[in-house]
């Protein structure tokens, strides 16, 4: 979790004197979100030895929301869909990655990215915090079919990862089937088609070994 007091980038270098008002809280916001490249997550990469970031995981959702959008139960705007997955993970600037199969790292989420929504929306010009804001609240609340869409893609993509690293996370020693399995109902109540895909991941996952069965 990062310090709550620490420094803004954009205390490293301030901005020229003559860019001030709006422009400037929007730029010092957009010089704030470069945080977002360092936050790691437990997913490893498929391409590379190294963990996937925070980043790179919120362009992943955006371009599997325009490509797989036709596979959503009820019709969404892909265009407001993309604008939720952009925003969905910024919180994690200030609250830090919680892998959710990780007990402990879980136990006061919600607590600490309300607050580091708090801090870091008002950072914009009131119009924009309150509309940066709202897509967060919609993400999170999952009510709109965008919303819905947005979770499923959250939940698919880490589990596509896992596959293609023969594991994973699913190493982790909170990864059972049941746990598991509770990830991938995310993704079957926003899409069948997709749903019926994650399936056909865990069972394969389970038949090679790569997923814990329950315990008895």
């Amino acid at each position: 979790m990062a310090d709550a007091h620490e420094d803004l980038i954009i205390d490293l270098n301030p901005l020229p004197d003559e860019i001030g008002g709006r422009l400037r809280a929007q730029l010092e916001f957009i010089a704030e979100a470069d945080k977002l490249k360092t936050i790691l997550r437990a997913s490893p990469l498929a391409a590379a030895d190294r963990r996937e970031n925070d980043a790179e995981h919120s362009w992943h959702l955006a371009l599997m929301v325009l490509l797989l959008a036709e596979y959503a139960d009820e019709p969404i705007d892909v265009g407001h869909a993309i604008k939720l997955v952009i925003i969905h993970d910024m919180v994690e600037i200030y609250a830090g990655d919680s892998p959710v199969f990780d007990p402990t790292a879980v136990v006061d989420q919600v607590e600490r990215e309300i607050a580091a929504a708090d801090r870091l929306f008002t950072m914009l010009p009131p119009d924009q915090a309150g509309e940066i804001r709202a897509l967060w609240d919609e993400f999170e609340a999952a009510q709109t079919p965008e919303a819905r869409f947005c979770k499923a893609m959250d939940r698919l993509e880490p589990m596509l990862l896992n596959w293609l690293n023969r594991g994973g996370t699913w190493g982790m020693p909170g990864a059972t089937e049941s746990r598991v399995r509770a990830r991938e109902a995310g993704v079957v109540a926003a899409s069948t088609t997709l749903g019926a895909a994650t399936d056909a991941i865990v069972r394969a996952g389970l038949a090679n070994g790569w997923i814990r069965p329950d315990p008895d």
